[in-house]
């Protein structure tokens, strides 16, 4: 059933972008639910689903965190060019930000995924400690359910930190590689040689952020699978 905003008349009111924006949300948070369902149906529960996304998304910044040196290294060899194939230099420089571009995109999505069912999780979590007729299980299940929170915003903002450290550094690569497209000459190469530092900066603080972000994902993933949370540390980086 399609939510009532979308059936009412004051809908023609609103631009074809806003209903288009509010059905796929509507859309997605349906199917969301229909898969937990599905997946609790076979005995893994959220908690489950969520040590699984959260290992995910470690792996894809770990993945990315290689592919991006990786890509610093190749221009930064690119820049001692001293004869060649000029177009054959493009398109190595080329292929590594288009891969760097796909392990951006996935690192974005598999957080997006970990955000989604740890929403699901602590509503839930939440609305079911009403449940409790005993009320020292109860609180403590609500202390539990107030660490385990800390912990998580600990971790999600280690990853969004991560990634937002991502565009700037994609937008520079980006930009090298078009100039380099349409000026494939040595003046432009010896261009690029200028701006390698700037890059090497950008890189070193892209992969020290997601390095934390993935000693993060680490000390979560154990929290949830020990016995009981371990203490918490503020994160200062």
């Amino acid at each position: 059933m399609f939510p009532d905003f979308l059936m009412s008349k004051s809908s023609k009111h609103l631009s074809f972008e806003a209903l288009t924006d509010s059905l796929v949300r509507f859309c997605v948070s349906r199917c969301q639910k229909f898969y937990f369902r599905l997946v609790e149906s076979t005995g893994r529960h959220k908690r489950d689903i969520l040590v699984s996304r959260v290992e995910h998304a470690r792996d894809s910044l770990e993945e990315a965190k290689t592919q991006f040196q990786t890509a610093l290294d190749r221009f930064s060899t690119l820049t001692q060019f001293d004869g060649g194939d000029l177009e054959d230099v493009y398109r190595q420089l080329k292929i590594e930000f288009d891969y760097s571009q796909s392990k951006a995109l996935a690192v974005r999505d598999r957080i997006d995924a970990v955000e989604d069912v740890a929403l699901a999780l602590f509503s839930e979590w939440e609305s079911e400690l009403e449940q409790y007729s005993n009320r020292g299980l109860r609180s403590n299940s609500r202390q539990k359910l107030k660490l385990t929170q800390q912990h998580y915003g600990q971790l999600v903002t280690a990853m969004r930190r991560a990634e937002s450290k991502i565009d700037p550094v994609l937008g520079v690569f980006r930009d090298h590689v078009l100039f380099l497209k349409h000026n494939l000459n040595a003046n432009a190469i010896a261009s690029l040689e200028h701006e390698l530092n700037a890059m090497t900066v950008g890189v070193a603080g892209l992969i020290g952020a997601m390095e934390r972000s993935i000693t993060r994902a680490n000390s979560f993933v154990e929290s949830l699978t020990a016995a009981a949370p371990k203490a918490l540390t503020s994160d200062k980086s």
